[in-house]
């Protein structure tokens, strides 16, 4: 809520006020206790997004890595004995023109993530 809106509850209930010295300091503690509470989840928030955009980059690196390694260095097929490598060898040849959609995807989140309103950190 904002603080027009507890005002104008305020002053559309009126509340009685009793002449207690301790109400002003209850009311402070509970108001800073309101405010530790808005701190912690706001520092989960910014926890959470540095968190996405760190694994985010890790992803965009390993995959352009991924790519660049598909594309630099083929195998050759007399090399590989082992099925599983032979597997993952022939999947790799056959789609690594799309191997560029995952690593295009995580830089798109990762602007949109940037990009928002708010700021990072």
């Amino acid at each position: 809520m904002k603080n027009n809106d507890i005002e104008s509850i305020l002053r559309d209930s009126k509340p009685q006020v009793k002449d207690n010295p301790t109400f002003l300091l209850e009311v402070q503690q509970k108001m800073r206790a309101v405010e530790g509470i808005k701190n912690e989840v706001d520092r989960q928030r910014r926890y959470g997004r540095s968190a996405i955009v760190v694994a985010l980059v890790l992803g965009l690196i390993a995959g352009a890595l991924a790519v660049s390694l598909a594309y630099l260095y083929p195998i050759d097929p007399s090399a590989i004995n082992d099925s599983l490598i032979s597997d993952i060898r022939v999947f790799m040849e056959s789609y690594k023109q799309f191997l560029l959609l995952p690593v295009a995807g995580c830089a798109i989140a990762l602007g949109l993530i940037l990009g928002r309103q708010k700021a990072f950190m």
